[in-house]
């Protein structure tokens, strides 16, 4: 339990008699109340009656003048009286409402609705003359917040030593968390109480290209539960990240509390602010039920629509890629055995080939032949331009030209190629971290790409950012990757971002950015390796605010086939990497394993063949954080479903109840399923194809192996 004190409960009484506003959710289950305490803000947060989030500060900490001047000035305590977190008297209040419909160009499901009731409550600040306004939004699923700044005499300009939003809980929760860092969110789930939280942290981490952790901090989004016979799930995590850097939550484990904690730039500034401005949503999503937590859209309704004037080259794409080859360490990024190259002096046809690189014209033309053959519509080729030598590790701000294929790569004719059968490229960009040098080229890159007929890009940004001192989820480097975005629409492409920051419902305004990475994806079953229950906590948690390029499709899980006494695999079982395509959504939708390796399963290769990549419906059947999801998605357009279970590492069954068809019809469905000797470790390949017919009245039961899952398709019989 909490501690109590003696004198915190005669502070609580204290302000028994405090006004507070109060606002409810459209359906009446929620209720928030807002009120100051000594010219303090607070909030709460209470479900059907029951207190969810306790009395909670808010506010924002300022830098003296809106200036800064060397780090060792950041923490002068004279500041205190510029910042924007007491002296507060309420001076107005303006309520609304809306309920609305609108259709994503791009979602999980054909329409998303949008119904919440608004606060926006006024506050003045007499001593500085200086207003702000919180404003609140509070949905059937859960509570929104953020701060604005009206444009006024004393506050034009300004620079945020630290927004400190809290979240205060009642109970010690479970949490499903990892570390905070600036530049990464490519660590392994940890699955603790929050009191735990302090004492697991150091040994929570492993090493990354780019790392700057905050201790005794984690991420969101944060994924929590109050266990008992009343159980309560909560997912707390931000929204619209525009102009302002991503947060993290710092945690008060013996108060079960979290404070929002900004990343910062070498200054330690969090925000560089002109007003009028905004901050971005802080969001807490709760429900009874987990499966609502996972269908929750308030993320995405928190965003502004689109002011894309033409959205129509924006679509759902499955792809292959000459990727995982490299990954494994089968082949290379790089074309020559060269240690020094200069991107612009560098004669590259005279260097000494390596022998390893996987970007040439004749593995490529493979690549497309198969993909062309199995009804894919792209394929990504890494490692075709100049630079690969020496592109990591050397803060080298010119490393590619993004212009210049290697000597071995024909683009001309690749291309040419490769739209004869039906087949898009798509375009890589690693920056190696270098934004500066990105933003210098796009605009020759992104023609290049129209000259050739490249619809996508997937970007990278593997290392320190430049420029130097800023982080992967620093205001300047969020503001690039959407002036990316913007510049990609000018050219009519779609982007998919690698080692960015975490969407966060940004795909309503942006919807080219149709999809990203910013987590631990497949690649790291080759590195460091991903537990089997990592699937399960990711539409959790990084899936809550936009698609995840995961890259699944590994049919051959252990690399000691490649290189015999090699102890890495990839810990799921062959149909749980079937499941993956239905219980993740991923509008562009890889296939990400050798051609070789599905020539050897080409049943199982047919589901991967036949999934579609986006939806009209989607339903949670059911779902545990950590543990299990299964869900079910009517493809866009058509008449067809899919399901997909994944387990853990524990064997696990399910009866999935298919009512959610039609009723009246018939249907065929094709199961693909663990084996009956499936193992992950073991027989990862093990798996059995049937055919049934079915209604909306049948039950069928699945047996998952370890770390193991099924994939169905449903047709209508005509």
């Amino acid at each position: 339990m909490k501690k109590i004190t003696v004198g915190a409960m005669l502070l609580s009484m204290m302000f028994v008699g405090v006004k507070a506003q109060s606002l409810k959710s459209p359906d009446g289950k929620f209720e928030m109340n807002f009120q100051l305490k000594e010219g303090v803000p607070y909030y709460n947060l209470k479900y059907n009656g029951a207190v969810v989030v306790e009395d909670s500060k808010l506010g924002l900490r300022l830098f003296k003048d809106s200036a800064i001047k060397f780090a060792s000035e950041i923490a002068k305590p004279d500041d205190a009286k510029f910042d924007l977190n007491n002296g507060f008297t309420k001076t107005d209040e303006k309520r609304d409402s809306k309920n609305e419909t609108w259709q994503p160009v791009l979602g999980e499901k054909k329409n998303y609705i949008n119904h919440y009731n608004e606060l926006a409550v006024t506050l003045d600040q007499a001593s500085t003359s200086r207003s702000i306004v919180v404003k609140f939004r509070l949905f059937n699923d859960g509570l929104g917040f953020r701060y604005e700044f009206p444009q006024q005499k004393n506050l034009n300009y300004f620079v945020i030593r630290e927004e400190d939003s809290e979240i205060d809980f009642p109970t010690d929760m479970k949490a499903w968390w990892m570390v905070a860092d600036y530049d990464s969110q490519e660590y392994q789930y940890q699955e603790t109480k929050i009191s735990e939280i302090p004492s697991k942290w150091d040994k929570a981490f492993d090493a990354n290209a780019s790392q700057r952790l905050v201790k005794n901090a984690v991420q969101s989004p944060l994924m929590l539960k109050k266990e008992g016979k009343e159980p309560l799930y909560v997912n707390v995590a931000e929204a619209a990240v525009l102009d302002y850097p991503a947060s993290h939550l710092e945690v008060d484990a013996q108060n079960f509390k979290f404070k929002t904690h900004l990343t910062a730039d070498r200054q330690g500034a969090k925000g560089y602010i002109q007003t009028p401005s905004v901050t971005p949503w802080r969001t807490i999503i709760v429900s009874p039920k987990a499966e609502e937590v996972m269908e929750s859209k308030m993320i995405f309704n928190l965003n502004e629509p689109t002011k894309y004037t033409d959205t129509s080259y924006i679509h759902p794409t499955k792809y292959m890629g000459v990727w995982w080859e490299m990954i494994i360490g089968k082949s290379q990024w790089a074309y020559s055995t060269a240690e020094n190259v200069h991107v612009d002096k560098t004669d590259f046809s005279k260097l000494t080939p390596n022998g390893k690189h996987a970007a040439n014209t004749t593995k490529v033309k493979e690549y497309i032949d198969f993909a062309a053959e199995n009804g894919f519509q792209g394929l990504l080729i890494e490692g075709w331009n100049i630079g690969w030598e020496d592109w990591f590790g050397h803060s080298k701000e010119f490393v590619f030209d993004f212009i210049t294929p290697y000597p071995d790569f024909d683009i001309k004719m690749l291309n040419d190629y490769a739209h004869s059968k039906g087949i898009k490229l798509i375009m890589h960009h690693e920056t190696s971290g270098s934004a500066t040098n990105y933003e210098r080229w796009a605009d020759k890159a992104f023609e290049l790409m129209n000259k050739y007929g490249y619809d996508a890009v997937k970007t990278g940004y593997v290392g320190d950012i430049i420029p130097r001192g800023e982080h992967h989820y620093s205001q300047w480097t969020i503001n690039h990757y959407y002036r990316i975005a913007e510049k990609a629409n000018q050219y009519k492409i779609m982007v998919n971002s690698h080692e960015s920051v975490r969407p966060t419902g940004e795909s309503r305004t942006y919807p080219n950015y149709i999809s990203a990475e910013a987590a631990r994806g497949t690649e790291y079953e080759a590195f460091g390796g991903n537990k089997p229950d990592h699937q399960t906590v990711l539409p959790f948690t990084r899936w809550m605010g936009g698609s995840m390029d995961y890259t699944p499709g590994i049919f051959q899980t252990k690399l000691d086939y490649y290189f015999p006494g090699d102890t890495r695999f990839v810990k799921t079982t062959l149909a749980k990497q079937l499941a993956l395509y239905v219980t993740m959504y991923m509008p562009l939708q890889m296939a990400a394993d050798l051609p070789e390796n599905y020539k050897k399963h080409m049943d199982a290769f047919q589901f991967i063949k036949d999934v579609a990549a986006d939806w009209d419906d989607t339903k949670i059947l059911s779902a545990e954080p950590g543990d299990y999801v299964i869900t079910a998605r009517k493809a866009k357009g058509t008449e067809n479903w899919f399901v997909g279970g994944i387990t853990d590492e524990n064997k696990r069954e399910y009866t999935v109840d298919f009512s959610f068809l039609d009723k009246g019809k018939k249907y065929e469905i094709t199961v693909y399923e663990d084996g009956k000797d499936a193992d992950y470790i073991d027989n990862p390949q093990s798996y059995n194809i049937y055919k049934k017919q079915i209604t909306s009245k049948s039950k069928l039961n699945f047996k998952m192996a370890r770390s193991g899952g099924f994939a169905v398709s449903v047709k209508p019989v005509n």
